[in-house]
């Protein structure tokens, strides 16, 4: 998270988020710590505090990212981290990212 810049209308970009949508398995003590609002569904066996809320309209926007990142498992490059080094890795994810777009932009169904 320390590399997204969010711009705005004015002033330097904001590097933290409003929200962060997370699945079950996360916890918020770090985005509470921090004044992010955390998107996380209850787990059973935890007890409820006031600092969550659950949003679940945020939190169905959450599929886009999933599909995105079920879409980068399809380049088997990726999946396997064939790539070692980081900006070799950002190269590939790059490249597997315009596949994605052309495939897109050029398909006969649309």
């Amino acid at each position: 998270m320390d590399a997204v810049r969010i711009p705005q209308a004015a002033g330097r970009p904001r590097t933290r988020p409003q929200a962060v949508a997370c699945d079950k398995g996360y916890s918020c003590r770090w985005l509470y710590h921090h004044k992010v609002r955390a998107v996380i569904p209850r787990k059973s066996n935890e007890r409820l505090d006031g600092r969550m809320t659950f949003e679940p309209d945020d939190y169905r926007r959450r599929s886009v990212v999933e599909c995105c990142v079920g879409w980068l498992k399809e380049c088997r490059r990726l999946g396997t981290r064939f790539e070692k080094l980081a900006i070799n890795f950002l190269a590939m994810l790059k490249l597997a990212m315009i596949q994605r777009s052309l495939r897109i932009v050029f398909s006969d169904r649309a």
